[in-house]
């Protein structure tokens, strides 16, 4: 799993705990094992939940965060320490996961850059929806509205940022998420109407959302 060797002196190269990502990080540029494992398993968590939000099976999510961190390690002596590592982090998981996404997925993504107006409601729901539950619901949607949407309401990408990330106008990147938000406007009222003759469990056991 590791790309390079422990070096011999690899005790000497990191502080005692508690160990900082700037320490880390040097330490893995020096050729650190121990080091490489210690940014992997302090970030391995968070960064399959960003491959999982954008594709579908846990196998494929968890290939594109491997691939992730090889490119990672490969390119650590590109992060010049201006903004967080994690966000560094982040955008090189994003990538690989679209790329991932495009082998394993067509995103099918609309040509057209109608904006649909969504009901104020909508976005509330989707705000007040837990994690899990959004997750859920997200997973269902097809690929190219379930990608801008997380690019743009998770990720924080603006719709310039998305449309050359995607190769689209930003027209359909706003039809993308509008659409998106549509979606789950309707499913979610389906959960509501659903879950009034269901338990939660037996609800989501059924996975009518």
């Amino acid at each position: 799993m590791y790309l390079t060797r422990q070096t011999p002196f690899y005790r000497s190269i990191l502080p005692r705990f508690p160990v900082t990502d700037a320490d880390l990080i040097a330490a893995c540029r020096q050729g650190s094992g121990r080091a490489q494992k210690l940014l992997y398993e302090r970030f391995a968590g968070m960064m399959l939940g960003v491959c999982i939000r954008y594709l579908r099976r846990r196998e494929d999510a968890e290939e594109a965060m491997l691939g992730g961190f090889a490119k990672v390690f490969r390119a650590l002596d590109q992060y010049r320490h201006e903004g967080s590592f994690e966000g560094w982090i982040r955008r090189i998981m994003v990538n690989e996961a679209l790329g991932q996404l495009r082998r394993k997925e067509p995103l099918h993504l609309a040509i057209d850059d109608m904006v649909t107006d969504v009901p104020a409601t909508a976005a509330e729901a989707e705000s007040n929806l837990h994690a899990a539950d959004l997750l859920a619901l997200l997973a269902d949607l097809p690929a190219g509205y379930r990608t801008v949407f997380n690019l743009y309401a998770v990720e924080g990408y603006t719709h310039p940022e998305i449309a050359e990330l995607l190769g689209i106008s930003e027209g359909t990147s706003k039809s993308q998420l509008s659409k998106a938000r549509a979606m789950l406007q309707r499913r979610l009222a389906a959960a509501s109407s659903s879950a009034s003759t269901s338990s939660p469990k037996e609800y989501y056991a059924t996975g009518r959302y």
